[in-house]
């Protein structure tokens, strides 16, 4: 790994208004190219909002799809390497997919492998962890949910990972005045501050970006249901050793972006120490990990 600049976004994406999202994307790629930033991580479907009604009708094939094709182009002007969630369909299928593309185009591509909620409604589950070099490193991304299983984090390490985004579009709580507003975002602040044990346990540097804002309403939902697109949001950059090394704010929810450079001693550094897990691991007693624990 070389030391880069990264950028992390957190901000609302309005059910309905892709095109609105994606001059927003652009200006913010523009302030991240400005700033010095090389990589920029988007949440968890900013383009096409988390679990709209009309999921179906609005995605779009990747690479091929024109939302791709927009960010391809921000990416070449500005000279970065992105990484933002859409809706993708495929053979009338739809994903919850996060797409990785830079300055010569599109590079990959991961899909939400555990869904949750209602999110089976919309989506099916994908079944790749693919690792994509970069040039001054090799990322890896996990998609809000898919977070909570440490298996997943620890597959990417293992492929070469050195750098792990995690895109969010997490629904942790709602708000209707100063003081809630400040509540929801702590609460959500301290939820995925959690995330520094991925960091830790893999030696790896992690992004953690959501979804900020009030997104609309699902009719299927009453207006105070927990399943409403009201995101918390916020982001936060961890370090290998897991400490964080930036945040948004912990009073407002708001769109915001964080700016942050990588150290790359500070992985070699992690990943030097005699207690790196990586080396230590006892793989051959794991095989309980992947037995199924259900029986029919």
């Amino acid at each position: 790994m070389q030391t880069l600049r990264i950028a992390a976004v957190s901000m609302n994406s309005p059910l309905g208004q892709r095109e609105q999202t994606l001059a927003k994307m652009a200006n913010y790629c523009r302030d991240a190219a400005e700033a010095g930033a090389e990589l920029i991580l988007f949440p968890e479907l900013v383009i096409h909002g988390h679990c709209t009604p009309n999921t179906w009708e609005v995605a779009e094939p990747v690479p091929d799809g024109p939302s791709v094709q927009r960010i391809c182009d921000m990416a070449r002007e500005f000279r970065l390497f992105i990484s933002c969630g859409m809706s993708e369909k495929e053979r009338e299928i739809v994903f919850n997919t996060q797409i990785l593309v830079g300055p010569d185009g599109y590079i990959g591509k991961q899909r939400k492998i555990h869904c949750s909620r209602d999110e089976n409604f919309y989506y099916k589950g994908g079944k790749e962890l693919p690792v994509f070099d970069i040039g001054k490193c090799k990322v890896g991304m996990i998609i809000c949910y898919d977070n909570q299983f440490p298996e997943l984090a620890r597959i990417l390490t293992l492929r070469g990972a050195e750098v792990i985004l995690m895109p969010h579009a997490a629904r942790e709580g709602m708000w209707h005045d100063a003081e809630s507003e400040k509540l929801a975002r702590r609460k959500v602040f301290n939820y995925f501050s959690s995330y520094a044990m991925r960091a830790r346990e893999n030696a790896t540097f992690c992004i953690y970006a959501d979804q900020a804002g009030k997104a609309g309403i699902v009719p299927m939902y009453p207006a105070d249901h927990f399943n409403q697109p009201n995101h918390p949001g916020g982001a936060i950059i961890f370090s290998p050793t897991g400490d964080i090394l930036k945040h948004t704010s912990l009073d407002r929810i708001e769109d915001e972006m964080l700016i942050a450079d990588l150290d790359a001693e500070s992985l070699i550094a992690a990943r030097s120490h005699p207690n790196f897990t990586i080396r230590n691991r006892r793989s051959e007693l794991f095989g309980e990990l992947v037995k199924d624990q259900v029986t029919w």
